[in-house]
């Protein structure tokens, strides 16, 4: 099978000068990987790696005198980052495993485009294009492609030692790209190796699964990955599959499903303390953290509301979820209620409250602790009791009152 692709990012002025500046001498110069994959399945390139058979040394040399940046961004392994019309470019080196570590490999440089090839990961990810956007298969990626397969390659067993974490991007590369059935022989792989998981680093891990959560085929995928006994090796729970699944069935309604940190509180289906496992487990970041539980809090407090029975057309409940939580949080919370509830996609009610959630505009008090220093309400902690008071009285009115009445409420304290 071959294959030509003919995409504007290969005509960027800025990919022709790397070309330009580093094919000579008798050097080759191609794309791989997924700027080439992405292209051939139609979804969009966000970035653009060259390997090359030029070593690392006259990789640099060649940019510099172009006028390009050269940064030795991983020169160990063969990589430097080359800065051309402003676009950054990984350019790594051809290279051979020498010696693998599980989390990491010895490599020496090599001229051989078949045994670069054969220490990747996928076969769809071993396609090369050369500037003229001939592609290059050397090891049967593109009817791999083709069919959405995703297949080691090679022995699935030997790629998966060289690095453990293929384990979590065959799961994740088939919820992204496959079709079909997981591949048996590298389903069989990762169940049986799956134990040196614990060896990669919990930033690793974190990175492959908020891209995995997210992905399209998502669902079904980590019910195989619980089956074949990853997922709590990954989440440190064995994860609420049917929250995630119902989740992931509300995406038409909302971007905020395609949130990792949404996503990873459905996945989780237990209380605040398991959140924090998990977000501890992934090392997530503290943004991603408190998203989590602001979700989790915004979910529990409809669900003390009952507010799948709430009448569909009244504002109130979702004008007072967006006062106590705000926006983002609101939106979650009515999401990971809904993915709880055992509820359809369809029901009407939840439909109606995220669409209120999406568009109407959070209340704002409109008292201050100044209006009630200038009625005469003298300064310090009873100023906070009777805003407090009044905005009670607010919020039970279905924010009705206004701030006259508000302000009279806060005085008569």
């Amino acid at each position: 099978m071959t294959a030509r692709i003919d995409s504007l990012w290969l005509y960027e002025p800025g990919l022709q000068a790397a070309f330009d500046a580093i094919e000579r001498d008798g050097d080759s110069v191609r794309v791989v990987g997924g700027a080439v994959r992405n292209t051939l399945m139609g979804l969009p390139v966000t970035d653009i790696d060259i390997a090359t058979d030029a070593i690392p040394d006259n990789v640099i040399a060649r940019a510099e005198a172009a006028g390009l940046k050269a940064v030795a961004t991983g020169y160990e392994h063969g990589t430097i980052t080359v800065v051309s019309h402003g676009t950054a470019y990984e350019v790594t080196t051809l290279r051979e495993d020498v010696e693998t570590h599980g989390r990491s490999a010895t490599v020496r440089f090599g001229r051989d485009w078949q045994r670069d090839a054969e220490r990747r990961d996928f076969t769809m990810n071993a396609l090369y294009a050369a500037r003229d956007g001939t592609v290059l298969d050397p090891v049967g990626g593109l009817p791999d492609l083709a069919a959405r397969h995703v297949r080691f390659i090679g022995d699935a067993h030997r790629r998966i030692r060289e690095d453990y974490l293929r384990i979590l991007r065959f799961f994740r590369f088939h919820a992204q790209y496959g079709k079909g059935p997981l591949d048996a022989g590298g389903r069989a792989a990762a169940t049986e190796l799956k134990g040196g998981i614990s060896g990669l680093s919990a930033e690793r891990i974190g990175m492959e699964i908020r891209k995995l959560v997210v992905a399209p085929r998502a669902a079904e995928t980590l019910a195989e990955m619980t089956e074949a006994g990853v997922t709590p090796l990954v989440l440190a729970t064995r994860g609420g599959l049917a929250p995630f699944r119902a989740l992931r069935a509300l995406d038409h309604l909302a971007p905020n499903t395609r949130d990792p940190a949404l996503a990873l509180a459905a996945l989780s289906d237990g209380d605040a303390a398991e959140l924090d496992i998990v977000a501890d487990h992934l090392r997530l970041s503290n943004a991603e953290r408190r998203r989590m539980k602001a979700a989790f809090g915004a979910s529990c407090w409809l669900a003390e509301r009952r507010a799948a029975r709430e009448p569909g057309d009244d504002p109130r409940l979702a004008l007072e979820l967006l006062h106590r939580f705000g926006r983002e949080a609101g939106v979650d919370g009515v999401l990971l209620a809904w993915s709880n509830s055992g509820l359809g996609p369809d029901d009407p009610a939840f439909k109606a409250l995220l669409a209120q959630a999406l568009g109407l505009d959070a209340p704002v008090f409109p008292l201050s602790g100044r209006d009630l220093t200038r009625a005469g309400v003298a300064a310090g902690p009873e100023v906070g009791r009777r805003l407090a008071l009044a905005e009670e009285r607010w919020v039970a009115s279905g924010f009705a009152l206004d701030r006259t009445a508000l302000l009279d409420v806060a005085v008569a304290g």
